[in-house]
């Protein structure tokens, strides 16, 4: 790292100090806490992957940027009370680098797949830590859709899972039926039941829920997009129109995306 890099570094530490200065301070920045901070902490990475979705270097840039100032809020506001400093962090996450690719920076010639290797550091990793169940680890604060793919794949790696994708299909349908039985009371419970199942059939497709769900809502925003666009270049009120011609319309938007004549 050259020492222009170096010294950037250092600039956006001494300016999060500068901020959280308690007489000279930002009165913002000294009120956060770890709790206050996290939600933000949390956006600015969708705000990340919304930049890499969208193929927006600039923005992307800009998005790393704030995503990096949350690293060094947090770095500092642990500094000021005696817990670590952001060199700890980068200690910590170097550490752990080598530690899990000894065939990178280590003399490990076991011959192990990589897979299995990084598996195996990482269940060593948790039992440093003391977890002991399969699914000890798994973040609260994740999507909870990538919660319910993650809490599956820990299970799955100690032989909980369904064989093939048939028995998972099954079991999407028994939890349809168990919704449409549900009353007022277990209709939440069973609504979860049958998301947490459809999380399953996709993972054992091979396909990322979390991945499926985002392209299945950016196709939809799109087509919705388009009704509206049709209706209104007939000068007709889209949200007037009746289900059925509302119908009429999405029809005609998915056959206009095959190449199809409406």
């Amino acid at each position: 790292m050259s020492e222009t890099r170096h010294q950037q570094i250092d600039r956006l530490l001494a300016i999060m100090a500068r901020l959280r200065d308690p007489q000279d301070g930002c009165e913002w920045d000294r009120a956060q806490n770890f709790a206050t901070i996290a939600p933000y902490t949390i956006e600015e990475a969708y705000e990340v992957a919304d930049a890499i979705e969208r193929n927006d270097l600039e923005a992307l840039r800009d998005e790393l940027g704030d995503l990096l100032l949350q690293v060094v809020f947090h770095a500092r506001m642990a500094e000021e009370a005696d817990h670590f400093a952001f060199a700890d962090i980068a200690a910590s996450i170097s550490d752990k680098l080598e530690a899990r690719h000894p065939h990178i920076f280590g003399d490990d010639a076991s011959g192990d797949a990589q897979t299995e290797r990084w598996e195996k550091l990482k269940a060593e990793e948790r039992a440093a830590k003391g977890e002991t169940s399969a699914v000890d680890g798994v973040a609260l604060s994740l999507p909870a859709l990538m919660r319910a793919e993650k809490l599956q794949k820990r299970a799955a790696r100690v032989g909980f899972d369904w064989p093939d994708p048939s028995g998972a299909a099954e079991k999407v349908h028994e939890e349809m039926d168990e919704l449409a039985e549900a009353g007022a009371e277990s209709k939440l419970e069973e609504a979860g039941d049958l998301l947490f199942a459809a999380v399953n059939l996709v993972r054992l497709n091979g396909v990322a829920p979390e991945d499926a769900l985002r392209a299945a809502n950016a196709k939809f925003e799109r087509r919705f997009r388009a009704m509206e666009t049709l209706a209104s270049s007939e000068n007709k009120d889209f949200a007037k129109l009746s289900l059925d011609e509302q119908e009429r319309y999405w029809q005609a938007v998915k056959a206009s995306e095959r190449g199809e004549p409406a």
